[in-house]
């Protein structure tokens, strides 16, 4: 869960010097900073998995994956989000990105509200994204929004494959699930 601290009116430059030196991971929006929450297991399953297959997709393309550490800079906020791809990264800006293809959060109940309202939001405005991806973990659920279709929302369950169309990869919903346990990749499991 993201908690609101005590600053107000946070510069960037002074976000970007803490954050740097912090033992817990903020984010910052719109001036105030918001502590991250750790991660459940199947939260850190569904993120390997995805960063694993993109990973070894984009080895020797200049496209690469980053997973939960590496902030997107959108206007004057900075966000983690769970995974990222980013095709022409600074590396004078060793700490985020400004221009990532794909994003993807895992949801959970403490960050469902912010991933599907504010970073949804400003997402969608950053010019180089191409796909917002959202990913249930209590439940087998992935919602892809595309720039190319006007940002309306795909739905795929288990038994459906995903194509992210900004990096030319297919995956199945299943191996994105990959060793999670919620009920419905349990049941699924029983049922194989």
């Amino acid at each position: 869960m993201s908690v609101a601290e005590d600053k107000k009116d946070i510069s960037e430059a002074q976000y970007l010097e803490e954050e740097r030196i912090r033992e817990i991971k903020h984010e910052l929006i719109d001036g105030q900073t918001f502590a991250m929450s750790g991660a459940s297991m199947n939260h850190i399953r569904i993120s390997g998995n995805l960063f694993a297959e993109l990973r070894n997709h984009l080895k020797g393309s200049p496209c690469q994956p980053a997973i939960a550490d590496m902030k997107v800079k959108v206007g004057s906020s900075y966000f983690y989000p769970d995974v990222v791809v980013d095709c022409g990264f600074d590396e004078a800006q060793p700490y985020f990105t400004q221009k990532p293809v794909i994003i993807v959060e895992v949801l959970s109940k403490s960050t469902r509200r912010k991933d599907l309202t504010t970073k949804r939001l400003r997402y969608i405005n950053l010019p180089s994204l191409i796909e917002y991806v959202l990913i249930e973990q209590d439940l087998v659920e992935i919602e892809v929004m595309r720039k190319s279709d006007d940002w309306r929302s795909s739905r795929y369950f288990l038994g459906d494959k995903i194509t992210f169309e900004s990096i030319d990869l297919t995956l199945s919903v299943e191996d994105i699930y990959d060793r999670v346990h919620n009920d419905d990749m349990l049941e699924h499991l029983k049922n194989k």
